[in-house]
């Protein structure tokens, strides 16, 4: 589990209400993927999870602002046995639905080739790659996504005393 601290001079209740939004949140660690709310905790604690990472957020009074430790553990992916079936794209691949209106007049411009279709009597015939898994975020790529996140808290949304 990598940690990230810093002492923000905001009030806790004005991060509390940025980091207990899931879009709000989602929007500061988007690079783990959709990132959703596992539990809260007393206006202090966020635990969350995304496709890549998943972590926790703890807020806490300090002095004049709120300390913030943000911590997270990118996702393993464990790599196939060697021998193991795996599932070709053709299976996965749902087709794609009509559309409901006429395409634009940009859209109607390019030209599409139709699918391929299978032989008669034989296999449909491979034409992707198996599908991609979820790449696995190196330490350095959380830190730096820790790191993002706790600047973007602590800057200011707005200048005081503006007019506007």
């Amino acid at each position: 589990m990598l940690h990230a601290r810093r002492t923000l001079v905001k009030s806790g209740p004005e991060l509390w209400a940025e980091v207990s939004d899931p879009a709000s949140l989602g929007s500061h660690l988007g690079a783990f993927g959709p990132i959703r709310i596992t539990r809260t905790a007393d206006g202090s604690l966020v635990e969350w999870e995304g496709e890549r990472a998943a972590g926790r957020l703890e807020l806490a009074s300090a002095g004049f602002g709120t300390r913030v430790v943000l911590e997270a553990q990118a996702a393993t992916v464990a790599p196939a046995p060697p021998g193991a079936d795996v599932p070709t794209a053709a299976a996965e691949v749902a087709p794609e639905p009509e559309p409901a209106t006429r395409p634009g007049f940009w859209a109607r411009l390019v030209w599409r080739r139709p699918p391929p279709r299978p032989a008669p009597g034989g296999p449909p015939p491979a034409t992707a790659a198996p599908a991609a898994r979820v790449p696995v975020l190196s330490d350095d790529e959380v830190m730096r996504v820790l790191e993002s996140t706790l600047e973007a808290l602590g800057s200011a949304r707005r200048r005081p005393f503006a007019n506007s």
